[in-house]
Parts: C-alpha cells; structure tokens; sequence
C-alpha cells in the first residue's frame, strides 16, 4: 500500500506547529470535531491539493471502537446501535481500527452504494444474504465524493435520504435491511464542471473556495514538497509524523471538550441576526453556524462561543446559502460580517499577519496585496473575481449584483464603440421540456427517454458482462426449462450464467444542448433581445437542472462563431450571454453550419451523447449574395445528419415573414415562437406571476 501524503505537509504545517490552518483545513477538523455540522464541500480550480487533502484526513483521526466481525460498524459503547449483523451479546469483543474513507465513484451503481442481494450465495447455496454497500462501509466514518458536482441523480437521492435520516433503507430483491449510515460527507468540484443541485448543496455544512497560491516561493515549497515526497515516501512521511500526531491528539481533545462548550444567549442571538442579514433561506444556516461555532470554540480550547468563534463559522457555513441569483458565484461580505458582529471581542489576526495595535498601511492598487480574508481575482478558482468588485472578492452586491462603486459586471444597456446593442435578460421562467426523439443509452439526467440503471422496469436482457441489476425473476424463468436436463439439486433450481438477466429499465438522459443564437442587426432591437435572452437565460437554468451539457454558436457580421465549446459549467455560458452584443448582418448559414460541425466533433468524443440544436433567430439572412437560399441548404444539410432540432422564433410585431417557421420545415425542427417558451401558455394564454391568467402575446 503507498504512503499516504501527511495531511500537515498539504496544509502547510511545520513539525510541532499544528495550529496554522486555513480555511479548508479547519473546515476539515471541525466537521470530524462534530459530525452534526454535516460535512465539507471544497470548490477550487483543477490541481489545487483538493483530494490529497482530503484523502490524508483519515489519518490523522483518532481510531474508533466497533464490535468484532461487525460489517456495519456498531459502537460498542452505544447502548441504542443496531445492527443486521446482530444482536451482539453484552460481552461481545471489540476491536480498535483506523477511521474509513470510503470513496464514492462518480459512476457507481445503486446496488453498490446501498447494497444487495450476495448473488453468489443466492446461486450457489440458495441463501438470501444481504452484501453491505458503501453507506454502510462509511458509517462512522468519511464518505469521500471527488467531482461531486458529477453524480448522477439517483446517487445524489441516495446520499440526500440517507444525510437526512442517518440510516439506509434496502427494500430489494427479496431483502428487507435497515442499518445506520451516519457519516462526515465530503466533496471535492471544480466549478468549471458545473454545480450542484440546490438540495445537495444545501446539506453540505460548509464549504470553502481553494485556489492555488500565486506567490512564487508558495509554490516552489509546494512542488519540492512533492518531489521529495515522491522520490522517498518514508522519510518524507517520517517528516511530518510529529505534526499529524499533534492534529490527532489536538482533534481527540476538541471532541471530548465540544459538549463542555457553552452557546449562550447572547451568542445565539448574534449567529441568528447574521443568517437574517445575509439573507439565507431556512433554519439550517443558523443550525450549522452555531453548531461551527461550537466545534471552533472546542478546537480553540475555550469554554464559551464568542465572537470570533461565529465569525469562523459564517464564513464557512455562510456562503452557499445566501439568496443569489441563478448561476452567481457563492460569496460572502466580509466587511458586512465584521460590521454586524460588532467591536467588542474582536476576531483575532490570521497566523503570519500583524500584530494586534498595529496599523498596517492599506494594500495600493499595484502592491500586489489584497484586502483580508478576500482572495486575489487571479486566485479565485470558480472565475468569480470578474467583476466581484475592486478587490476581486464578494461584494455587498446591490440589486443588479454589483458592488457598490465597483463597474457594473456586464457593459450598459446600449451601443458600444463599434455601434453593437448590449442588453441583458430579465428574470428567467420555468421553460417547457424540450427533448431528444427517440430512446437513447446516455449518462443520467432528467431530459429525454433513455435506456437506464434507475426508472421503470421495461423488461430484462441476458446478462453479458456489463453493470445492471439482476431481474431474478426472469433469471429464474430462463432457468426453468433447462432444469430437468440439469438434474435434482435437493429442491433448489441448478443456475448457471447463462441464465442470468439483467432488468431493463426506462429513465431519463443528460444531453447536450447546443444554441446557435442570431446575434445581428436584426435582433438588435432592445425588447426583442432583452425577451430572446431571457428565453435562453431559462432555457440554461433547464439544462443546469437536467444535468445537460451546454454550448453556444453565434453568428453576426460575416461569420459565425463558437462561443462557448460544450461544457457543463452552465454558469459560464450564462456569462456569455449577459456579454452577447447584436448588431451587423446575419450569416444564418455560416451559423447553422458551425453548428453541425461542432455536433459532429462531440458525436466522436462521446456517441452515447445525443444532441439538441436550439436554433434563435427570426429566420432572416442577410451575409452575403444568395443568403436567403444559403441558408436553406445549410438547414437542409444539419436536418440530414439526424439531428433533434427547435427553432426559437424570435420574429415579432404585427407584420411576420414567417422566415423561421420555413427554416424550421427544412430543419424537420419543432418550431416554437419565443413568447411560447414558458411552461406556463396554456391554451393562447399565459400564467403571470400572480397566478392569474393573461391573454399570451
């Protein structure tokens, strides 16, 4: 087995100095201080230490106490612990061992997460005997999700259920088993990959941005540390063992102390009027701020919570609960927290910072310096520092999401230089399902019909070597006409491989939905693009939700363009469009035609991928001689690769061309007026805000 990297050689611990942590790792340390918190999400650009932090955490825990032979972890102190394994005896042995980080694979099936039937002994010995998954492995210890931000959605419904009620349920293929699954959850996601879905995200206690450092003797001790690591394993662990021996002793202490730790009135009071403030939704912020400041004030060896200790734990319960709008970046307004906690007990210096009295000279806007706490544009790893505000943190953002005195994030509602119209979406609404024909075989999601390990069971296959459920009925029933071939075996049927059947079931896909967007003089009118990229805004928040992977096709002046390469970070293609001017002509067939070669390029990379074109325009071509006609081969061209087509028509008032409906015709797409793309119209009327009915426009 390899070394494992010493978790105080990540955080940047010496030998003998424990106490220098950042915010990810004392996010780490209190959430095993006190489970209750809930866990831990780290967001941070690609090689940042993320997983080697986390997967070095295990070793510095104390050991736990179990019952011998337990395969789901009983406490041997807990009077009230249950186990399908048991019931123990009063005496029963126990045994010591290290704390379980157990790793959730991105693709990993239901069967192995919650656990099923031992198909090996239901074949061969004919007994029903429950194998443990994942949860049950995990209780009482870590489960580690890397690219969390990636599971798929029954994983994420299993990990929501069993966060919520501590236990794990197995009802399946004649097994009824109920055990304890209570575990530190921990993920790791880079924010360019796209986001979490709101509930999961919700149960995460805290959560922390990482960025790698741009102080260039920062990063040279980080790449000798590596190397040395790497050419003797040993010596360098051997080097830090003092450190990872101090945290574990220092954690042992915290967590003896944690119930001694008084939260008092005043406190509580105070951790409530900054959850009101920052505006978050539900009690949980306020639940895990305290229960952070706690398991703060137990690290820090104190008796009472003060102000510093909720200080600590806003910034790390805080920012990803706050009310923002779709696709921000989470954030919190370190000025705004100073300033609602008050003068009196003043948090204390970051380790390495000026000491207490001392006045140090405000960071200039060329020294390199950043304000405290705030991390520098550069530094950010989800691309937020754009715009955040002068010090590239997050702001106290006003209503349109700007800091105030900071430029406005995206440029002004109006012309630019060149003479483009710049204008940006209103608020987005529920759009309605748009889907690929056909049953595919893709990744999970919630868009089209799709052949899947979870949903609706259709039918059974022979089982060929690739993962799936088994349908035991049909295995029985293939087995059944060769028994008698197959001789007595004392009443119990003789199977063999080649009776196993896998159940086929009917779900739902992720795809990828590319929008090639008409962005020329045409649509330049203000209330005609501020209604087109509200459409798309929507029609992005769809897809964020569906788990589908975007892009974004473009095409104005003489030539189209491929803004945004197919991605899941819907957040950046939100960007992309609050920064999409209009203006000049409009070269419908250059941009129908990028659009097929980009489909064309991911159909290679990914054939299990299905595609939807969302093609917004009024249909009009005006880029050079012959558009018009043009840009009906281009359609007739994209509608022979087979491609699940929409045209969005953006063409309004009361004289039509009806140029967009005939592009539709030729692209065999749906063809859907922009004004018809809420969920709400119903029957030549839209629902309003109210709830009340308005006659559609």
């Amino acid at each position: 087995m390899p070394t494992q990297y010493p978790f105080s050689a990540v955080l940047g611990c010496d030998a003998g100095h424990p106490g220098g942590l950042d915010d990810m790792g004392l996010a780490l340390i209190l959430t095993t201080v006190s489970p209750d918190i809930g866990g831990v999400l780290i967001r941070g650009e690609k090689g940042t230490a993320k997983s080697t932090a986390v997967r070095a955490l295990a070793a510095v825990l104390p050991p736990i106490d179990v019952v011998a032979g337990d395969r789901f972890s009983s406490d041997p102190h807990d009077p009230g612990a249950a186990s399908p394994d048991g019931p123990f005896p009063a005496d029963a042995a126990t045994e010591t061992r290290p704390v379980r980080l157990v790793e959730l694979p991105v693709g990993a099936t239901e069967d192995r997460v919650l656990g099923s039937l031992h198909l090996e002994r239901a074949l061969a010995q004919g007994k029903v005997e429950f194998e443990p998954g994942l949860l049950a492995r995990a209780h009482r210890g870590i489960l580690y999700a890397d690219e969390v931000n990636l599971l798929h959605d029954h994983l994420v419904d299993l990990l929501l259920d069993a966060a919520a009620m501590g236990r794990a349920t197995v009802e399946r293929d004649g097994v009824s088993v109920e055990h304890a699954a209570r575990f530190v959850l921990i993920g790791t996601m880079n924010p360019e990959e796209g986001e979490l879905r709101p509930q999961l995200l919700d149960r995460f206690g805290l959560t922390v941005e990482v960025a790698a450092p741009r102080e260039p003797r920062l990063r040279a001790e980080v790449v000798r540390r590596r190397i040395a690591h790497d050419t003797d394993p040993g010596a360098f662990a051997a080097r830090y063992r003092a450190a990872d021996a101090a945290l574990t002793e220092r954690i042992e202490a915290a967590r003896a102390h944690v119930g001694n730790v008084r939260l008092g009135d005043a406190a509580l009071l105070k951790i409530a009027e900054v959850c009101a403030a920052f505006d978050v939704d539900g009690l949980r912020a306020d639940i895990v701020t305290a229960r952070t400041a706690v398991a703060h004030a137990a690290w820090e060896g104190r008796d009472e919570v003060t102000r510093a200790d909720i200080r600590r734990a806003a910034v790390l319960a805080l920012p990803h609960r706050r009310r923002r709008k779709p696709f921000d970046a989470p954030g919190l307004d370190e000025d705004l927290l100073d300033e609602l906690l008050g003068d009196a007990d003043p948090p204390p210096p970051p380790p390495g910072g000026p000491a207490p009295g001392d006045d140090p000279e405000p960071p200039g806007p060329g020294d390199g310096r950043d304000a405290p706490g705030e991390p520098a544009p550069a530094d950010r790893g989800d691309g937020a520092g754009e715009g955040d505000g002068p010090g590239g943190g997050a702001a106290h953002h006003d209503a349109e999401g700007n800091a105030p005195g900071a430029p406005a994030a995206t440029p002004p509602q109006g012309q630019d230089e060149s003479g483009s119209t710049t204008v940006r979406a209103a608020t987005p609404y529920r759009p309605r399902l748009l889907t690929v024909r056909g049953l595919g075989d893709g990744a999970a999601g919630r868009r089209s019909r799709a052949r899947a390990e979870t949903g609706t069971r259709v039918g059974a296959r022979r089982a060929d070597g690739t993962p799936g459920s088994l349908h035991l009925v049909e295995t029985l029933r293939a087995a059944a006409g060769a028994q008698p071939a197959r001789g007595p075996a004392g009443g119990r049927p003789r199977l063999r491989a080649e009776d196993l059947r896998h159940a086929v079931r009917e779900g739902r896909e992720a795809n990828l939905v590319l929008f090639c967007v008409d962005a020329s003089g045409s649509m330049a009118a203000r209330k005609r693009m501020t209604q087109v990229k509200t459409a798309i805004l929507s029609l992005l928040l769809d897809a964020y939700r569906r788990r589908d992977k975007v892009g974004l096709v473009t095409f104005r002046g003489p030539r189209a363009d491929l803004v945004l390469p197919p991605t899941h970070s819907v957040e950046i293609a939100a960007l992309r469009l609050d920064e999409l001017p209009a203006g000049g002509r409009t070269p419908l067939a250059e941009g129908l035609l990028e659009s097929d070669r980009v489909l064309r390029r991911e159909r290679l990379r990914d054939p299990r991928l299905r595609p939807l074109l969302v093609v917004v325009t009024d249909g009009r071509a005006t880029g050079g001689p012959d558009a018009l006609a043009r840009s009906r081969l281009a359609a007739e061209h994209v509608a022979a690769s087979g491609v699940t087509s929409v045209v969005v028509d953006s063409e309004t008032g009361p004289l039509r061309l009806g140029l967009a409906a005939d592009l539709a015709r030729r692209l065999g797409a749906e063809h859907l007026p922009v004004a018809e793309v809420g969920a709400d119209v119903l029957a030549g009327t839209v629902r309003d805000r109210t709830g009340g009915l308005r006659g559609a426009a």
